[in-house]
């Protein structure tokens, strides 16, 4: 999947030495988390919208260098890294940084899950099914392997939650009955969780997908 003709140029970078007036007005015209902050054109971290309150207009970003979030991705990054950064960092802009840390741009995240939302996992006509097992007892080679054992194909996987050292699988197929799938699972030792084509369960991915924080945990 390729991504980095998301990169958003049009959004501003303020350099340190500058007055908190303009990353001020930034975040009342906007609904950004976060905004880029760089010292003679290096990023040097990000000012957080939750800080806003704090801000005041006549003092430099300077006062607040010690109080900037760092994360960001770099230009080759791939998709799923760069949602893993959004869900760590509760953040729904992302800069993106090239080999000698300047900014290039910013992911934001309504692009980047619109352009996961287009991929044959939600798009391809199929059904969805949510298995369980120990993390050190499942693989997903064996959960293509059941699910192509039953002549079908898998469209997609990736684990949606961990916990106790049991992984939850969430996994489409391009099948719309699912009763063979599901007894070979249950063959295999999986527990299955959720097993159907229910086209509001896609919904509800969909609507959960404003952070991926949120729709890692559906």
């Amino acid at each position: 999947m390729h991504i980095q003709d998301q990169i958003l140029k049009t959004l501003p970078v303020f350099e340190v030495s500058e007055t908190l007036k303009k990353p001020m007005v930034f975040f009342e015209d906007t609904t950004f988390s976060h905004v880029a902050v760089v010292e003679n054109g290096v990023f040097l971290g990000l000012l957080s919208e939750n800080d806003h309150d704090c801000f005041e207009g006549k003092k430099k970003i300077e006062n607040f260098r010690y109080e900037l979030e760092s994360f960001f991705v770099t230009v080759e990054a791939s998709w799923l890294d760069v949602l893993e950064k959004f869900a760590r960092n509760e953040a729904n802009i992302l800069p993106v940084l090239d080999e000698v840390n300047r900014v290039l741009g910013y992911y934001d995240l309504n692009d980047i899950v619109s352009v996961f939302i287009g991929t044959p996992f939600f798009t391809e006509p199929g059904g969805i099914l949510v298995v369980s097992k120990g993390v050190k007892d499942y693989s997903f080679s064996e959960i293509a392997q059941i699910v192509e054992s039953n002549n079908n194909k898998l469209l997609g996987a990736f684990i949606t939650e961990s916990f106790n050292d049991v992984i939850q699988v969430t996994l489409k197929v391009n099948a719309s009955n699912l009763n063979d799938i599901i007894q070979s699972f249950r063959r295999y030792n999986y527990t299955i969780l959720f097993g159907n084509n229910d086209d509001q369960f896609m919904e509800d991915l969909k609507e959960r997908s404003d952070y991926l924080d949120k729709y890692l945990n559906v």
